[in-house]
């Protein structure tokens, strides 16, 4: 059982290396204890993001009226059929993804995988008793959901993303531990389908580490659809009463039918073995150099286990860099172009610097913003809507950042990247023609703002 690479994890990261190593002519064995395609094929980013369309539609259909069309308002859902057609997605592209590995050279072996050690330089791993050996090991074993200490939580029947996607009925009350990206994005869906949902979040602002400007104008926008938020809040206990929160030395207590956990991931560098080659872990992850190399020069970690851009779109380019670096390409990672979306309605999105970041270094920068209603096909699409585009220039006029809030955020954001990435400067930005009409125009206008 030898191989040129063993790649442990079958998420984005794994999935994406693997192919890449197979074609490139690595004889590759890819081990993956649960489903090809990890957490974000079958737990988070399509079976959410499928959801979160449906609950789009209905959005839409109810405010139909605004645009002409009657009748709108009265549009219901199956809630049955919509899991269905979340479930039908995810195994569609799971599928898919695993129809590729074979045809690629792929051996996928279904089972846990332990590294054991090196002999005659080569690395030993054990997976269902059978051991292998391999010149390169690429560990993406991911993250898991965070459970924090929460007095009482053992005793109630909280959900985590996971249950949150396998529902059977609607709850009439939700409250959401944690105002992150999942959490947020549950808080959209639960509140398009009815739920009267509650946000509590411990830091002043939802959604962590995004630009707080456009952070708040999505929370004003859910806060005027009903959502609770507290914010600066800790919860102190959970009981089948309800749960208990703390602000500014008081107490109280929020009822709910249930109750969804969302503080955040860690990464899983336990039980992989890593300690038996003398993989060095900082702070939250397995410590990589830019080539995603670990402290072991024939040991590459990519993904969420890294504990730095817990993003499925971060690893698979990591894991692109780890491939490359295996076969002597010189690649290293950037990290100064990572998108972050939201796909709430409207859509948040943001890449590069934000003003926080930069104020918080010292760091000189500029702002130009406008609203997206700048564009006349965001206006001809979004009644009423306004959303924010903000784009973050340098001393020397380079596009280091952009922020923004309305539909589609999340398809406009890669054009502000690629500029990012390529150290475009306002003046060389302004050269690029974009088609009118359309709304990824709001980036060109922002540029004379």
């Amino acid at each position: 059982m030898e191989y040129d690479i063993a790649i442990i994890g079958g998420g984005p990261a794994g999935y994406n290396a693997a192919e890449k190593a197979a074609i490139n002519g690595l004889k590759t064995v890819l081990f993956e204890k649960n489903a090809i395609g990890g957490v974000c094929l079958n737990e988070g980013c399509i079976p959410t993001k499928t959801l979160l369309y449906s609950a789009k539609l209905l959005d839409n259909m109810k405010g139909a009226s605004k645009y002409g069309i009657l009748e709108g308002e009265q549009a219901g859902f199956d809630l049955g059929k919509i899991i269905s057609r979340k479930d039908k997605v995810v195994k569609k592209l799971t599928g898919g993804v695993k129809m590729k590995l074979t045809s690629s050279g792929v051996e996928i072996v279904e089972g846990v995988a332990t590294l054991l050690g090196e002999k005659s330089d080569k690395i030993r791993i054990s997976c269902n008793e059978v051991e292998y050996v391999v010149k390169y090991v690429l560990v993406c074993t991911g993250s898991d959901t965070i459970i924090p200490p929460i007095k009482g939580l053992a005793d109630v029947a909280y959900w985590t993303s996971k249950e949150a996607l396998e529902i059977k009925e609607l709850p009439k009350s939700l409250v959401i531990i944690g105002g992150g990206v999942i959490g947020i994005e549950f808080a959209s869906f639960f509140n398009s389908m009815g739920v009267k949902v509650t946000v509590i979040e411990m830091m002043p602002e939802i959604l962590g580490a995004m630009d707080k400007e456009t952070s708040a104008m999505l929370r004003k926008e859910y806060a005027k659809k009903g959502i609770d938020f507290h914010l600066n809040t800790k919860v102190t206990e959970v009981s089948p009463e309800g749960v208990t929160i703390e602000k500014d030395s008081k107490t109280s207590i929020i009822n709910a039918d249930r109750i969804l956990l969302s503080v955040g991931r860690k990464a899983n560098t336990d039980k992989v073995g890593l300690s038996n080659l003398s993989v060095e872990i900082l702070r939250n992850g397995v410590k990589v150099n830019e080539y995603m190399q670990t402290s072991h020069p024939r040991v590459y970690a990519c993904g969420d286990i890294t504990g730095y851009s817990m993003l499925a779109h971060t690893a698979i380019r990591e894991s692109d860099v780890a491939v490359n670096h295996i076969l002597g390409i010189d690649d290293p990672m950037s990290y100064k172009a990572i998108p972050g979306v939201v796909y709430t309605n409207p859509e948040i999105a943001g890449i590069g610097k934000t003003e926080e970041e930069l104020k918080a270094a010292g760091t000189y920068y500029q702002v130009l913003k406008l609203p997206m209603a700048y564009s006349g096909r965001f206006v001809a699409e979004n009644e009423l809507g306004n959303g924010l585009c903000k784009l973050i220039i340098d001393e020397e006029a380079k596009i280091i950042g952009c922020h923004m809030l309305g539909n589609p955020a999340s398809e406009l954001i890669t054009i502000a990247g690629m500029a990012i990435e390529q150290g475009l400067t306002v003046d060389d930005f302004r050269k690029v023609v974009f088609p009118h009409p359309t709304v990824s125009e709001i980036i060109h206008e922002s540029l004379f703002a």
